[in-house]
């Protein structure tokens, strides 16, 4: 995990504004295969939005939940929908610059 300082967050935040939700949290809950999914998501595109389908009252709760399981940076969460980020450590390979 990073720390991001407010510019960093907002910058994620805006690049994650026209992005679609690839992990959905359901009735089950933050599960192992939920934060594996997760993770591999992460690997894949840095910055990953989660839809939470369940359990909508604790979605800021869950969302540190998941961002200790999974190594990764909660930025933001929006209504039922939170934003990941997990720098790629090849500089070569970074979507996205901070």
């Amino acid at each position: 995990m990073i720390e991001l300082t407010s510019k960093e967050r907002a910058k994620l935040r805006s690049y994650g504004v026209g992005l679609d939700p690839i992990v959905y949290v359901g009735k089950d809950g933050v599960t192992d295969s939920v934060a594996s999914f997760l993770s591999e998501a992460l690997g894949k595109h840095e910055l990953v939005k989660v839809r939470f389908t369940s359990f909508k009252d604790e979605v800021k709760e869950l969302s540190f939940k998941l961002q200790e399981l999974t190594g990764s940076t909660f930025v933001a969460s929006t209504g039922f929908s939170s934003l990941f980020y997990l720098q790629n450590p090849d500089k070569d390979k970074r979507i996205y610059t901070l």
